[in-house]
């Protein structure tokens, strides 16, 4: 056993929503796109009834504008009650994620994960644990053939560089205090990280350039923006394909109903 599986990890579910309605919370008549539900469950309660199965996570921290009105929605979790609190997300989701990790008590290890990730499962996340290391900061992504050989309709947006074209997973790993200094570019950076161009400006034109180019890889690219940033950056390409499969919109509702259907 790697020393990542064998640490404790606090879970972090961001469950808010960006200002004004959202359209999927809508159509559903939810106020909260985290309350949309799944083969009759919400989402979020599917996301935490997954970590709470999961050996390497110890507490789950749920973040939410009104972490109230969602907790009483949900069917909660009998004998758990101990290992999940609610906060009150802030302005934005890094402010929000770096004031959980604020001393007196910080969480180290911390995985980040969304409440729409409504396929997750422990398999996804032992995965995504166990490919994250020794990294200081680790991203979860599949690889578009990956995807599209179980599910070849489907849409997706893709990040493409020089090593293939890559689905984000939804999944973060913050490993040490180090990768506090991502968190600082996260919310910059966060509206722009489904294109590769913008997303990697971030760090410097020539790095963008390489990447609007595809000269060089993923793996590569993130590794490239940690150096920036004085930290170890990797990339966890998962092998299970509903990991890059959440719920954006009503097609992608549909197919992870279907999905889910399967499953049960």
């Amino acid at each position: 056993m790697t020393t990542s599986q064998a640490q404790v990890w606090t879970a972090i579910v961001l469950a808010g929503q960006r200002p004004g309605p959202d359209p999927l919370a809508g159509h559903f008549g939810e106020q909260y796109k985290a309350l949309v539900p799944v083969g009759g469950v919400p989402m979020i309660e599917r996301v935490v009834g997954c970590l709470l199965r999961v050996p390497q996570i110890g507490r789950i921290i749920i973040l939410a504008q009104d972490p109230q009105a969602v907790m009483q929605r949900i069917g909660g979790w009998p004998g758990q009650e101990e290992r999940i609190a609610t906060v009150a997300s802030g302005s934005g989701i890094a402010a929000s994620i770096a004031a959980v990790l604020n001393p007196p008590s910080p969480h180290w290890p911390v995985l980040v994960t969304t409440a729409d990730h409504a396929l997750l499962t422990p398999e996804m996340v032992e995965e995504f644990l166990a490919g994250a290391g020794e990294g200081d900061l680790s991203v979860g992504a599949v690889e578009r053939r990956t995807i599209l050989s179980r599910y070849p309709d489907t849409v997706r947006t893709w990040l493409k560089f020089a090593d293939g074209a890559y689905s984000g997973a939804n999944l973060f790993a913050l490993r040490t205090e180090r990768a506090r200094r991502a968190l600082d570019l996260w919310s910059s950076a966060e509206r722009d990280r489904k294109r590769a161009f913008k997303l990697f400006w971030h760090f410097g034109p020539l790095l963008a350039f390489r990447a609007i180019f595809r000269l060089v890889g993923f793996r590569q690219a993130i590794a490239l923006a940690g150096q920036r940033l004085g930290i170890d950056a990797r990339l966890v390409e998962l092998s299970i394909p509903e990991a890059a499969i959440d719920v954006d919109k009503v097609s992608d509702h549909i197919l992870v109903e279907r999905i889910v259907a399967g499953r049960d």
